[in-house]
C-alpha cells in the first residue's frame, strides 16, 4: 500500500469519496514530535484547492485518473461535444464541468479528458491556443510609451487584454491557464 513517502506533483489520490491531485508536498521533520507532510490538493471534480497535513508514512489510497485526447465539435445550449479521436465515440460535457475553460474552446481542437471510471473530472486545454482577434477598439497613434493595455474580443468570445498595438485581424497567442496574451503569430 502506498504512503505519503510515495508523493509527488500531479499524483492522484483518493480522500473522502473524492479524487484530488497534489499541487504541491513538503515534508517537515520539526526537533519535537513527529514527521508530517504538508500538501496542497486540487480537488479534480470542483478544481477546489485545500491544505491538507498527513503524518509521515501515513496510507493513502492512489487513484487511476486517465487522461485521452478528444476532438471538440460544437456546443448545443449548455452541453459542449467532444469526439474521442480512436473511437469516434461523441461525449458530452456540461459547461460546470467544463468551467472558465469553456472560453478558450476552438471548433475542431483537441483537448485531453481527465476520467476516473466512468465519471468525467474535466479538460485539459493545450496551455496556449492560436486566436484572431475579432473585435477592439483601434490604439492611439503615438501612445507607445506608457506601455498602454486594451480589452479585446478574441474568436472564441472571451475577452482579453492585449497591447494597444494589436489590432482586429491580427493572430495571436494566449496563456489559457492564466488567460493572459503572449504574442503575435505571423
Amino acid at each position: 500500500m502506498p504512503d505519503t513517502s510515495d508523493f509527488k506533483n500531479g499524483l492522484t489520490i483518493e480522500m473522502d469519496n473524492d479524487v484530488y491531485q497534489i499541487i504541491e508536498f513538503q515534508h517537515v521533520k520539526p526537533g519535537k514530535g513527529g514527521a508530517f507532510v504538508r500538501t496542497k490538493l486540487k480537488k479534480l471534480t470542483t478544481g477546489q484547492v485545500i491544505d491538507k497535513t498527513f503524518r509521515a508514512g501515513e496510507s493513502i489510497e492512489m487513484a487511476r485518473v486517465e487522461r485521452y485526447t478528444v476532438q471538440y465539435l460544437y456546443s448545443l445550449d449548455d452541453d459542449y461535444i467532444f469526439m474521442n479521436n480512436e473511437t469516434f465515440e461523441q461525449i458530452t460535457i456540461t459547461a460546470d464541468q467544463l468551467g472558465d475553460q469553456v472560453k478558450f474552446l476552438k471548433d475542431n481542437s483537441d483537448v485531453m479528458i481527465i476520467s476516473h471510471g466512468e465519471k468525467i473530472l474535466g479538460v485539459e486545454l493545450p496551455d496556449t491556443i492560436e486566436v484572431i482577434i475579432t473585435q477592439t477598439d483601434p490604439g492611439l497613434k503615438g501612445d507607445t510609451a506608457s506601455g498602454g493595455s486594451k480589452p479585446a474580443v478574441i474568436e472564441t468570445g472571451a475577452t482579453i487584454t492585449v497591447p494597444l498595438f494589436v489590432n482586429e485581424g491580427d493572430k495571436i497567442r494566449v496563456d489559457t491557464r492564466s488567460a493572459k496574451y503572449l504574442e503575435r503569430v505571423k
